[in-house]
């Protein structure tokens, strides 16, 4: 069986990527192979595209979609043909329009919820929830930041603060993207096109700063999220789109306050499959329930797959992505 799917031969901008066909063998022992119906279009994507993770080349890519289970190998007991299931993680190989998959990582899709919104929704839901309910606990009525405020994570982040009677600051550019991030149930918005942003964190915080910052910036944020904390506060750094941040010194640390620095993943908080699956039903229970409300802000071809990045790359998507193949 041939299958459509996206590689790319060597690190660069979106242009590297190069729709291919492929032949698919039969599931082997402990896989599923699934038929993909919606494709979800992350950042993690980028980093593994232009390089900043590398892989062995030539390498597949992206790192969740949900389907049906068409067949499986011997030995799998999680999923059987027919099954709706989605995934988050694993060895990149989402943008196809089939793949061979670990059975034991698949994750049943529930009644109610369609496959589009399981893959926009799991594996930036699993990092909000791995953010908010496992790195770093804001307390209810307290103030933490949040950077791309607007974005697939950040949109989920605003919904889920908000059911935890959290009051998270947004960070946006533009007002499009601050109308959508105070319709997700942003405490106060920042739009850096026009407002400084640590003026305006001292601003909303009467002078004392913020006791938790989420970072998915990188870079060009660095400074501002370090100098936007309150004594004893915490930096999550939890993403790059503008580059590594420096190294992180343990002075600075001191000096600001006895600050706490992490850089977690994804990866790490659903290592194993008892965290995979808690996590993965966290995020559905809440969509079910109405707490999350995933926006699905664009649609793309597998055969756009240049354009998609580009847009993701270049600010230009809001909410989730899809990918339709």
């Amino acid at each position: 069986m041939q299958t459509k799917l996206v590689r790319f031969y060597q690190p660069g901008g979106p242009e590297v990527l190069k729709l291919d066909t492929a032949e698919l063998g039969s599931p082997g022992p402990g896989e599923a192979l699934i038929r993909h119906v919606a494709i979800g279009l992350n950042y993690m994507d980028v980093y593994h595209r232009s390089g900043a993770y590398p892989l062995p080349l030539p390498s597949a890519c992206g790192g969740e979609a949900a389907g049906i289970v068409e067949a499986v190998g011997a030995g799998v007991s999680e999923v059987a043909p027919g099954d709706r299931v989605v995934y988050a993680g694993g060895a990149p190989g989402a943008y196809a329009e089939r793949r061979l998959f670990p059975a034991a990582r698949l994750v049943r899709i529930p009644d109610g919820v369609s496959d589009e919104i399981a893959a926009a929704v799991l594996l930036k839901g699993m990092t909000v929830e791995y953010l908010l309910n496992r790195c770093v606990h804001p307390a209810p009525g307290s103030l933490a930041l949040m950077y791309a405020a607007a974005g697939g994570v950040g949109l989920l982040a605003g919904q889920w603060a908000r059911a935890m009677g959290v009051k998270l600051i947004g960070v946006v550019s533009g007002a499009d993207k601050a109308a959508l991030a105070r319709e997700a149930g942003y405490f106060a918005v920042i739009d850096r096109s026009r407002e400084d942003v640590l003026a305006r964190v001292k601003e909303l915080s009467g002078g004392a700063g913020v006791p938790i910052v989420y970072d998915s910036v990188g870079k060009a944020t660095y400074e501002t999220s370090l100098k936007s904390l309150s004594p004893r506060g915490y930096f999550v750094s939890f993403g790059t789109t503008t580059g590594t941040p420096p190294p992180v010194e343990a002075a600075t640390l001191q000096k600001l306050g006895s600050l706490y620095f992490t850089r977690p993943t994804l990866v790490t908080y659903t290592a194993s499959c008892e965290d995979l699956a808690a996590s993965a039903a966290a995020v559905f229970e809440r969509v079910k329930s109405g707490v999350l409300k995933p926006h699905v802000g664009r649609r793309y071809a597998l055969a756009d797959i240049v354009q998609a990045h580009a847009d993701l790359e270049g600010g230009r998507t809001a909410g989730s992505s899809i990918i339709v193949p």
